[in-house]
């Protein structure tokens, strides 16, 4: 397994999902600088031109949700995805396209202190972190005892806020984040 990786890259993202499965992986570093995203090599591998980007074999994915809902899928002992016919599988996949879909659209305009038309087709930030402290529940992460990559997906986005010192401001939500950022295998900066 390859892993197209630059440390200043949401590839961090699919690192931490990596090796909470205990996968064996190889490192290709990406020089942004360089524009390597932009070689022909790697676009055969990403069409898009960016990270990450995952090559298992033949199988070729991109995008950390489509990465993780494979990754969850290829390595069922990790446990870290509900198995394909439990009544969770369907609330897994919602919220690990919620993540990229819903959540990362509403924290970019929060950051950029932008207003959230509802035309924009994403709801704002409040009402995303709404949504998830709901998920949550009682934890102590988004499917009770059992750490999923739904976790990493929608979790990651909020410490990656934390690195411009942006805060949920819900007690629920940054126990949950301390929870996820204290694991061994947690993404690093």
């Amino acid at each position: 397994m390859k892993l197209y990786f630059n440390p200043r890259s949401r590839a961090v993202i699919t690192r931490w999902m990596l090796d909470e499965c205990g996968a064996e992986y190889e490192l290709v570093l990406i020089d942004l600088e360089k524009k390597q995203q932009k070689s022909p090599e790697f676009l055969a591998v990403n069409p898009a031109g960016k990270l990450p980007a995952l090559v298992d074999g033949t199988t070729k994915v991109f995008e950390n949700a489509a990465i993780g809902l494979y990754l969850g899928d290829r390595f069922p002992q990790a446990k870290l995805a509900p198995a394909i016919g439990s009544p969770d599988r369907g609330r897994y996949l919602s919220l690990m396209v919620y993540s990229t879909s819903q959540l990362e659209p509403a924290m970019g305009d929060a950051l950029l202190k932008m207003e959230t038309p509802s035309s924009r087709g994403w709801t704002n930030f409040d009402t995303a972190k709404d949504v998830l402290e709901r998920e949550l529940g009682e934890g102590p992460y988004l499917f009770g005892e059992q750490f999923t990559m739904a976790d990493i997906m929608n979790g990651s986005m909020f410490l990656w806020a934390r690195l411009w010192g942006t805060r949920t401001e819900r007690p629920a939500l940054e126990a949950w984040l301390d929870r996820l950022a204290a694991r061994p295998q947690a993404m690093k900066f």
